[in-house]
């Protein structure tokens, strides 16, 4: 039996390899005509403008958070040995544009995905090794319309709530705590499809703030929930009856440079009336000039009505905060956390957080003798990532699959981001302590939802037994009964 298994398993890892080994030959054909285009092949106005347009002219550009224009070629020039190192790196911490999602392993459709192909980092370092061409002005796409600074990615809210004004002063120490509760203002219970925090301050936006995005922000992250209080906010905390958890909804976590969250259509998550927005962690940093600041939640509703088909939009929290044990002065080391899940779920994010010495984390399923590596990414403290699955490749698990992350840590002096290596790591908040969570939402399923969403999957990308379907373990398995919907255990020896 142990023989079967393991050569079942061989049989995966070596169709998993045979489809490396095609990517990479097909990557390597693009990345050598790429090389082999002459000088003045590659020019900015046909071949980087495009590039940059779709992948970086969001941020880098006149009044953007980046530290630099990229629109026009006088603005791009300067740049261009920068721009090569820069998107050259790989999915580590410091690639342009800031996306770790590695392309060579587990799952490769993502909403919202900036991220460059082989092809196009090979032009552009062709590019800047040839001179940094202009070519011809006629090649030129046309200029980018950018949506307003303030526009909502979200779209319009139908809802926002604001913090408290507060003042940091310019030299102030970071500070951890809870920033006064505020009404969300609603009468009646609501759903909420997305979600997106901004801080709103008096920074300058014309660039004489400091270049950096941490420059331009006093807030770096709040952990809250909204809960459901008294008229004027007041909430019984006496042991006797403590905090009742059953009219609180946990949130996202907001930090900077974080996306905005869509939760599943099916899986809106709510809002109850007369709840009040909750802090249960801020973390406030001064940025060198006084300044004022509050954050702007901005809800957008279901429609009056809407009920959610699955039962819960859940938000994973798997992690390990209790036995976080990083050595100095050493590099390549590892954390691990499982948890089994108690219902069939669908997995909608991945959101890695670490904190100073993170480098990487991967998710991976276990079911039977089944392991599958669903993501890794790369990791940097400063640029916070969540990836949304694309709908029809978000991991269908069933109950009772074990999830397990591995975070790599680097505490050694090769790592710019850790203030002294010499020093022992353990959990906590500050960023020069740690924590190792896997952030991700999902929607819990029951087992005829499952059933339905593997078949409607099936069919929709023609998926036949010979195919394999990263994070959907069952997806192949047709019931022949209704006896053999059951997903309690896992897939054993077929009789």
């Amino acid at each position: 039996m142990r023989a079967q298994r393991n050569s079942r398993r061989i049989g995966v890892v070596v169709a998993g390899a045979l489809v490396a080994i095609v990517a990479a030959v097909g990557s390597r054909a693009a990345l050598t005509a790429a090389a082999a285009a002459g000088p003045g092949d590659v020019t900015f106005t046909k071949d980087i403008a495009p590039i940059l347009q779709r992948s970086c002219q969001g941020c880098h550009r006149p009044d953007g958070v980046a530290p630099m224009s990229l629109v026009t070629y006088g603005d791009v020039r300067p740049w261009a040995r920068a721009i090569k190192q820069r998107t050259g790196i790989g999915p580590h911490a410091g690639v342009m544009p800031p996306w770790y999602i590695e392309k060579n392993i587990g799952i490769q459709h993502y909403k919202d995905d900036p991220s460059l192909s082989d092809l196009e980092i090979a032009k552009i370092a062709n590019w800047a090794d040839s001179g940094a061409p202009q070519g011809d002005p006629a090649d030129m796409p046309p200029a980018k319309k950018f949506l307003d600074l303030d526009t909502w990615n979200i779209g319009a809210p139908d809802l926002i709530v604001k913090t408290k004004e507060i003042v940091v002063k310019a030299g102030a120490p970071d500070w951890w705590g809870e920033i006064e509760s505020v009404p969300v203002g609603l009468d009646e219970d609501r759903y909420v499809l997305a979600l997106q925090i901004r801080e709103v301050n008096d920074v300058p936006k014309d660039g004489t703030g400091r270049a950096t995005v941490g420059g331009r922000y006093v807030f770096h992250h709040m952990i809250w929930s909204t809960r459901e209080q008294g008229p004027d906010g007041q909430v019984d905390t006496s042991p006797e009856i403590g905090i009742d958890q059953s009219n609180s909804t946990s949130w996202p976590v907001h930090e900077v440079g974080r996306n905005a969250d869509f939760f599943d259509p099916k899986g809106g998550r709510l809002l109850r009336a007369k709840s009040w927005v909750v802090s249960n962690s801020v973390h406030i940093h001064s940025n060198g000039r006084d300044t004022m600041a509050h954050l702007e939640i901005g809800f957008k509703l279901a429609p009056k009505g809407y009920k959610p088909d699955y039962k819960r939009s859940l938000t994973r929290g798997l992690g390990n905060g209790v036995d976080i044990d990083i050595r100095s002065m050493e590099a390549n080391q590892q954390l691990h956390a499982y948890t089994v899940l108690q219902e069939n779920t669908k997995i909608t994010t991945f959101e890695p957080h670490l904190h100073a010495p993170g480098m990487r984390m991967c998710l991976e399923a276990i079911w039977g003798y089944t392991i599958q590596t669903l993501s890794c990414a790369g990791y940097d403290h400063n640029w916070v990532r969540g990836y949304a699955y694309e709908d029809d490749y978000a991991p269908l698990l069933p109950k009772g699959t074990i999830l397990h992350i591995i975070g790599f840590m680097d505490n050694s002096p090769s790592n710019r981001n850790i203030p002294d290596p010499r020093n022992w790591q353990g959990s906590g908040n500050r960023s020069i302590a740690n924590m190792f969570i896997d952030l991700g939402m999902g929607v819990s399923m029951t087992d005829e939802q499952f059933q339905e969403e593997m078949a409607r999957r099936r069919e929709k990308l023609k998926l036949t037994r010979n195919d394999v379907q990263i994070g959907c373990p069952l997806c192949l398995v047709i019931p022949k009964s209704p006896a053999a919907t059951s997903t309690t255990r896992p897939p054993g020896r077929q009789n």
